[in-house]
């Protein structure tokens, strides 16, 4: 049967056509046009980050990270296994050698219990990932990088405005990474963010996302003519994309209603079916708010979650499976991983799957999904 509820859907929920032609009519379409401070003010002001640079995607975000942090080859990175390859990748461009952290079972967020055993003189600096929008647990992370004088990034991909403990993801790192593809919740087709919350990466910042060149100081004037005085790359966003993005902005609180509403049904109605069949839900801990960036099953096996998908499939419903755990992966053996060090990691990539959680999903297609998934069995 054809797909006729896909597991994502991105959707116009404002005036993103509208700022689009404005840009045009700018005649600044490039990056660092007026779209582009817009976005950068409000995700500022926001979110009370220091500094928010727009890239083109969030692995460009977490390239400049890994140049900002000043990684070089033979340092070390932790990063959890569970995760997109982006996050170990960033860091292993510029020489380091990624060190794959098992995850927790309630939230599958990085295992903070680990990073004692996992950390050696040569790491530089730990990646939390928020998977799923819920929060790492923090605390115990900054604790361990400050006694080591580790640096803390946190990709935040899936985390726009969730909280941990009342405080904004991607507030807590000295850097974090965000992400506006068309799968997440506020999106742009292509983008990112680099937020920086420590004063001491402004500077260089600004130079690594101009090409390496100091063009920001010649235009504040401080220099007669810009010139190429340290790494960097193109990695800012279009004002075209940045327009698109800031009209989803805009609608910020529309969006995560939406969500939640979707998220909040499925839990509720999935929560008797799930139990009876030993099915583990999505996971919320104490402390924890959310982004409402997705909602995942884990089924009791492989088998049980193959022939789960193939039934949604059968009924037209998209339902997706997520990350191979990189310790896993033939570039994760390259870097000296074992294939059973992350065994949480291996045993939830086998059973996860993600259900159809997108702005428009409608309630009656809503129904048609939770119907199909209350008569399987396991």
């Amino acid at each position: 049967m054809p797909i006729s509820i896909p597991f994502n859907k991105p959707s116009l929920v404002g005036k993103e056509l509208q700022y689009a032609a404005e840009a045009m009519l700018n005649l600044h379409s490039a990056a660092d046009g007026p779209f582009s401070k817009r976005c950068q003010n409000l995700l500022e002001s926001s979110l009370g980050a220091g500094k928010v640079l727009l890239t083109s995607s969030c692995t460009d975000a977490l390239e400049m990270a890994a140049l900002l942090v000043g990684i070089e080859p033979g340092d070390e990175v932790i990063v959890p296994s569970y995760t997109f390859v982006s996050t170990a990748n960033a860091f292993a461009l510029r020489g380091a050698r990624p060190i794959f952290a098992d995850i927790r079972p309630d939230t599958l967020n990085l295992d903070e219990e680990q990073l004692e055993d996992l950390t050696t003189s040569r790491t530089r600096a730990i990646v939390p990932v928020h998977y799923a929008g819920v929060g790492c647990n923090m605390e115990p992370i900054l604790a361990h990088a400050a006694k080591f004088g580790i640096q803390v990034v946190e990709d935040n991909a899936h985390g726009l405005y969730g909280r941990h403990e009342g405080r904004l993801l991607g507030t807590f790192g000295g850097l974090a990474t965000l992400s506006f593809h068309e799968t997440k919740n506020i999106i742009c087709g292509e983008g990112g963010a680099l937020l920086i919350n420590d004063p001491r990466f402004f500077e260089r910042a600004d130079v690594l996302r101009d090409k390496g060149t100091d063009r920001r100081r010649f235009i504040r004037g401080q220099v007669d003519k810009y010139s190429w005085v340290d790494l960097g790359s193109s990695f800012g966003m279009s004002d075209l994309l940045a327009a698109f993005l800031f009209a989803q902005l805009e609608q910020r609180e529309t969006i995560f209603c939406q969500r939640r509403a979707v998220w909040d049904r499925y839990h509720q109605s999935l929560e008797t079916w799930a139990e009876d069949r030993g099915i583990c839900r999505q996971s919320i801990p104490k402390g924890a708010e959310q982004s409402y960036h997705m909602y995942y099953l884990i089924l009791p096996s492989l088998v049980d979650r193959l022939r789960f998908s193939a039934h949604l499939a059968e009924r037209g419903i998209h339902g997706v499976f997520h990350y191979t755990p990189l310790h896993s992966s033939a570039m994760g053996v390259r870097f000296g991983a074992r294939p059973d060090q992350c065994p949480v990691a291996t045993w939830v990539s086998e059973r996860l799957i993600r259900l159809p959680l997108y702005n428009e999903l409608s309630f009656a297609d809503q129904s048609r999904v939770i119907d199909a998934i209350q008569v399987f069995d396991c």
